[in-house]
C-alpha cells in the first residue's frame, strides 16, 4: 500500500511538471499577436540606421532596385527567428535576383537552416517571396564560433546581378520575423553579461567610470526583457528524472529486502 500510495503521489507530480512545459514549447506571442499598427513604413541603408522592428510585425518600405534596404529585430536565447520578406516588382523589367542576408549584433553574417534565401523573378512576375530560417539563437558560445547569440540583428535585402536597364526601378518590400521557442534542448551552461546590442560596451564602460554620458542602446527587445527565457522544460524533465530515480530506489529496495526473519528463527540465533 505504500508503494502504491508513493507511485500515485509521483505520477500527480509528473502531472503538474509537465504543464508548464506544454506550455513552455507554445508558440511565442510573437507567432499570434501582431502590431502592425505601429510597424515601421520605412527602411535604413546601412547597418547604423537600419530600422528597429518587433518580432509579429510586418514591416514595409518603398525603394529601388540597386538599394540596400536594411531591418533590425531582437532574438533571445532559445528563439528560433525565421525572416520572411516579400519584394512587389515594377510591371515591366527583366529578370531580377533578389537575396535576403541575416547578420548577428556582431555583423557576422548568419546561415540559413533553411528557406529560400535567394531568388530569381523572371521578367513577368510581380512579385518575389524570399525566407530564411536561422537557428536556434543560443545563450553563451564559444568566441571562436559563429554560433547566433542573443542581441540585435539585421535583415538586409537588395537585387544583385542587376543589368543597367533595372537600376533604380521602384519597388515595395514587406519584411516579417517570427520566432519559435525551442525550449530546453537548445539551453547550454552559460549566458552572456549583456546581450549584443548597439552601444552595450559604451554603455559599460561609462556606468564603470561613472559618467553620466552614455550610448544610446537599441529601443526594441523582448516583451519579458532579455534573457527571459531561464525557465525552459529542461528543468522539468531534470526534475522527473529525478524522481523516476527515486522510485526506482524504493522499487528495487522492496523487492529485494524479503520478507524478514522467518517466525521460527529466535531473535538470538
Amino acid at each position: 500500500m505504500r508503494i502504491a500510495r508513493a507511485l500515485s503521489a509521483s505520477l500527480l507530480m509528473l502531472g503538474l511538471a509537465v504543464a508548464p512545459a506544454a506550455a513552455d514549447s507554445s508558440p511565442t506571442p510573437s507567432d499570434s499577436a501582431s502590431t502592425d499598427g505601429d510597424a515601421p513604413t520605412q527602411a535604413g541603408t546601412s547597418f547604423r540606421t537600419a530600422t528597429e522592428v518587433e518580432q509579429g510585425q510586418t514591416a514595409t518600405a518603398s525603394g529601388s532596385t540597386g538599394d540596400y534596404l536594411y531591418w533590425s529585430f531582437p532574438a533571445d536565447a532559445g528563439q528560433r527567428p525565421t525572416v520572411k520578406a516579400t519584394v512587389k516588382l515594377p510591371q515591366t523589367h527583366a529578370a531580377q535576383t533578389w537575396q535576403v542576408d541575416v547578420y548577428d549584433g556582431l555583423r557576422r553574417r548568419q546561415s540559413c537552416q533553411y528557406g529560400a534565401q535567394t531568388r530569381t523573378a523572371a521578367a513577368d512576375s510581380s512579385s518575389v517571396e524570399l525566407a530564411c530560417v536561422l537557428r536556434t539563437v543560443r545563450a553563451w558560445s564559444e568566441t571562436w564560433a559563429n554560433d547566433p547569440l542573443p542581441g540585435t540583428y539585421y535583415v538586409r535585402l537588395t537585387a544583385v546581378g542587376l543589368t543597367t536597364a533595372d537600376l533604380g526601378l521602384p519597388v515595395g518590400t514587406e519584411v516579417r520575423v517570427d520566432s519559435k521557442d525551442i525550449g530546453g534542448s537548445a539551453a547550454v551552461d552559460g549566458s552572456l553579461a549583456e546581450p549584443l546590442v548597439p552601444g552595450i560596451a559604451v554603455k559599460s564602460e561609462a556606468d564603470k567610470d561613472g559618467s553620466k554620458d552614455s550610448a544610446v542602446l537599441s529601443a526594441i527587445e523582448p516583451e519579458d526583457g532579455w534573457s527571459s527565457g531561464w525557465w525552459s522544460d529542461r528543468w522539468v524533465w531534470t526534475a522527473i528524472g529525478g524522481m523516476l530515480a527515486a522510485l526506482a530506489g524504493v522499487g528495487g529496495y522492496a523487492l529485494t529486502r524479503g520478507a524478514g526473519r522467518p517466525s521460527r528463527v529466535p531473535p538470538g540465533a
